[in-house]
């Protein structure tokens, strides 16, 4: 089952707030590094092209996260997740880059601005891919321990796209078995 707010405890609900909150903020700033990337050239070159789609993706990932809390179903999970994995890996790529090579980047962009003008909008995007990087590592976290929330209050799946069927009963004991339990292993499992 999906992560829904209906169904949350008082501490699940705030965390579902920081989450929703958090994917709010990477919304804000993917599309932040998208005006700043077009206002260095209105039609990017491919390597703008390319920094301009994984913001896209950022802002994809940020909209399937939403969806994932507020849905009932678990599809959208392992897509955010995949998709947040891959846009954060990228993101602190691409910010290393501008940071480490301002010069090289703004020549691959082919930017109408001036020279040093253009060094700033580009730090200021690269500052942001910097806040968008540890941004998806908190959501990435948060969605973790939803899921987990989800799964021990029993609302979870077991990998099933079915109704009823596969949904395991978690223990909230640290305890694993019982005694009884371990009687009919073999000798060497047998604590």
């Amino acid at each position: 089952m999906g992560i829904s707010l209906q169904q949350s405890t008082t501490s699940h609900h705030h965390t579902q707030k920081i989450f929703l909150f958090s994917n709010y903020i990477l919304l804000g700033a993917a599309s932040s590094c998208v005006f700043l990337t077009l206002s260095l050239r209105l039609f990017p070159s491919l390597c703008g092209f390319f920094f301009v789609l994984l913001q896209v993706l950022t802002i994809a990932g940020a909209v399937s996260g939403c969806a994932a809390v507020s849905s009932d179903s678990g599809r959208w999970y392992g897509a955010h997740m995949v998709a947040t994995v891959l846009t954060a890996i990228f993101q602190g790529s691409v910010s290393v880059l501008i940071f480490t090579r301002t010069g090289d980047f703004l020549g691959k962009l082919k930017s109408y601005v001036r020279e040093e003008d253009a060094a700033v909008i580009l730090k200021l995007a690269g500052g942001l891919c910097v806040v968008i990087f540890c941004l998806e590592w908190v959501v990435l976290t948060l969605a973790f321990f939803l899921k987990y929330y989800a799964i021990v209050e029993g609302g979870g799946d077991n990998g099933s796209s079915g109704g009823g069927g596969g949904v395991v009963a978690v223990r909230r004991s640290a305890k694993v078995g019982q005694d009884e339990d371990l009687k009919d292993w073999p000798w060497p499992f047998q604590v």
